[in-house]
């Protein structure tokens, strides 16, 4: 059984209280007060449990002026409406009251078909506005969400380079938030409303954007800084604010002038000893004041490269006995009073963020001011968060942007168009040529691909390839996220996402794996990586026949003792020369160490030619020295497609050759294994110092 909406009749008329009561209580659950005073007290008791008042104006003690004025005043006509009950001749009254919030009137003698229209009329409306003010509210509040979270990883990235965590930054809002709103509460000094608690809690994450030009030598300095350094150190304070003013857009927003102030001025002191423009008192504006004691309290309590945490007592009360800087009397007391919640606030690791009966004030707010229209609302909301979205993406130098099916479009950010050499929107991207000189044909296929391959329930997807910008071309990171409607099965509309340079990223990786991959002397590849890399070709194509060969130099340890280590390096690095170029490109060639080498190739045919041409090729002379090799080799097909049973076999017949005097190779039969010599597969081949 649904339950019946309350309706509060206010009146000193016990007949006119019947008579309303007997037209409406079969509906609704009627509640009746006989006068102003016993109407206040039923809506401190039922408050937005009530659907509706019937309000009399005159009447003892409070009249409904005076109801109306309370009402006014705490609030409740936001919440609740008031149909006024008034006379045939009480049209002066009646501008009155709708000049206090009422919604509607109705006369004596009552029709009870007007009563009931306008009862369900006025309910109605109030309802509906209570869903859109809800709706509204939570859009807000959701996008404020998603606000504080771009701002957690903004400040993250910031803050990676100085050795502290993203949680730096986040502790700095919360405690920021905290003091703010206990300030406004001890005080009226200050003129701070929520929308401005909200505004420096943001701002706030950027107070030390400029440590970003300090050398990582002092920022990480795990001791002392010289007066030199920390002169430099200084500096960071007076370059965050600079990198905030050459901003190319929106220098009169709210956001940035918030920031660069808390930028600048958060290491000033309240005695004027601070830098770098040495401001003394309330010369230091509250919002830098509050970031300042929260930056002190925080660093305190904080592990650093150069010091421990100190205990959340300790770092109070060094703070208040001025052992840490000069503040604002007001602040300590602030901090004082509200010290025993900072440590939970702490430990949850964020800040409540903007509450949402918060928000929902200031969508009422909102709704409420006259000179706003409905569409002038919408446009005020999208513009400033596409300031915001703006900012944070200049910030973070993200190309960022949108891609929709219907119709064929993509969206990019500010910074991105202009770092790119686009439009803000393209039409029809997939066949724009200025998109096809960025990312090549397999670039873009590869793409494409990569973003089909997401599903409603795994829709981010990560693809790395070369875009070329201004003629150079650089490795990008794609991180998109692909997004579908509603309907069932869901529809692909399209993909948002961001585009990192990773070039300098990408280049570094790819010689720590060159290097991690090579030999230092020779530049052949190592024997692991070798060996990972003829494992995958063996297990992806095990069809066709392969080869490997393990070669091993003659007489070695006689150049190293008549020549010297140095002269031994440079014959192995002449041999390894002529090895890499009597191989194809796809051929495997290593050092496996001292002066031994490997071969690995596929050869389907030939293979006893293609073998004694490369031995044939590492013979000769260097700097009047022979050189000269013994090389066993073992087939695919002869001992199977295992990688140590193929190398322990080529070893074998690298065995046999030197067991007889090297200077030779052979390939491995089954009968080396016994310890026997198949003379008959030896390819005799004459010793550089044989030849005459």
């Amino acid at each position: 059984m649904t339950k019946k909406q309350k309706i509060l009749i206010v009146d000193d008329s016990e007949m006119n209280r019947a008579i309303l009561a007997e037209m409406l209580d079969e509906k609704y659950e009627i509640i009746e007060v006989e006068d102003g005073t016993e109407a206040v007290a039923a809506l401190e008791k039922y408050g937005t449990e009530l659907s509706l008042v019937l309000l009399d104006i005159v009447m003892p003690r409070m009249d409904g002026f005076g109801v109306l004025t309370v009402m006014n005043q705490r609030h409740w006509i936001d919440d609740i409406p008031v149909i006024m009950i008034s006379a045939e001749n009480a049209s002066r009254q009646v501008e009155q009251a709708y000049d206090l919030g009422i919604t509607d009137f109705i006369s004596r003698p009552f029709d009870a078909r007007v009563v009931h229209r306008r009862v369900i009329n006025t309910i109605l409306l109030y309802s509906k506005q209570k869903k859109l003010i809800d709706l509204v509210a939570e859009q807000v509040y959701e996008k404020e969400k998603q606000n504080t979270l771009m701002v957690d990883i903004l400040s993250h990235i910031v803050e990676f380079r100085n050795g502290e965590s993203g949680m730096h930054v986040v502790h700095i809002r919360v405690l920021t938030e905290m003091f703010l709103k206990h300030l406004v509460q001890m005080t009226d000094r200050y003129q701070i409303s929520q929308p401005d608690i909200s505004l420096i809690s943001t701002a706030s994450a950027l107070h030390d954007i400029g440590k970003i030009s300090i050398p990582d030598g002092i920022l990480n300095k795990p001791g002392r800084l010289t007066p030199e350094e920390f002169d430099i150190m200084k500096t960071h304070s007076a370059i965050g604010a600079d990198i905030l003013k050459q901003l190319p857009f929106h220098q009169d927003s709210p956001h940035v002038k918030m920031a660069w102030e808390i930028c600048r001025w958060h290491h000033e002191r309240y005695d004027g000893r601070g830098y770098p423009d040495g401001l003394k008192g309330d010369e230091i504006p509250i919002a830098a004041q509050v970031v300042a004691l929260a930056d002190v309290y925080d660093a305190l309590t904080s592990e650093r490269v150069y010091k421990k945490a100190i205990p959340h007592e300790e770092a109070v009360k060094m703070i208040r006995e001025g052992q840490c800087g000069a503040f604002n009397p007001l602040l300590l007391e602030c901090l004082g009073q509200i010290s025993d919640k900072i440590p939970e606030r702490m430990n949850s690791g964020y800040s409540e963020g903007t509450d949402p009966g918060e928000v929902r004030e200031l969508t009422e707010e909102l709704l409420r001011r006259e000179e706003l229209t409905a569409s002038e609302r919408t446009l005020q909301l999208l513009e400033h968060e596409r300031m915001k979205y703006n900012f944070f993406a200049a910030m973070s130098e993200e190309i960022q942007f949108e891609y929709t099916v219907l119709p064929s479009m993509v969206t990019l950010s500010s910074w991105g168009a202009e770092k790119v050499g686009l439009p803000e929107t393209v039409m029809d991207p997939l066949h724009d040529k200025r998109i096809q000189q960025l990312l090549d044909e397999w670039s873009m296929q590869g793409l494409r691909e990569a973003i089909h391959s997401a599903t409603p329930d795994n829709p981010i997807i990560q693809y790395d390839c070369k875009a070329c910008l201004g003629g150079e071309s650089r490795w990008f990171r794609f991180i998109c996220r692909a997004t579908w409607s509603a309907d069932e099965p869901p529809q692909y509309m399209g993909v948002i996402g961001k585009a990192m340079d990773i070039h300098e990223e990408r280049e570094k990786i790819e010689h720590l794996k060159h290097e991690a991959a090579h030999d230092a002397l020779t530049g052949l590849t190592n024997h692991k990586y070798a060996k990972s890399w003829i494992m995958e070709r063996l297990q992806n194509r095990p069809e066709s026949h392969y080869a490997l060969a393990v070669l091993d130099m003659d007489h070695f340890k006689s150049v190293n003792d008549t020549y010297g280590h140095m002269f031994g390096d440079e014959v192995l690095v002449h041999s390894a020369g002529k090895l890499k170029r009597s191989v194809r490109g796809n051929d495997i060639v290593a050092r496996i160490g001292g002066d031994e080498f490997l071969i690995f190739l596929e050869c389907n045919k030939g293979l006893e030619a293609t073998m004694d041409r490369i031995y044939r090729s590492l013979l000769g002379n260097y700097k009047n020295f022979p050189v000269s090799f013994s090389m066993g080799i073992a087939r695919t097909e002869t001992v199977g497609i295992e990688y140590e049973t193929l190398f322990q076999a080529a070893d074998h017949a690298l065995y046999t050759v030197k067991r007889t005097g090297g200077g030779r190779y052979c390939f491995y039969d089954a009968s080396m294994q016994e310890g026997q010599t198949t003379y008959s597969l030896i390819e005799e081949v004459q010793r550089p110092d044989q030849n005459s």
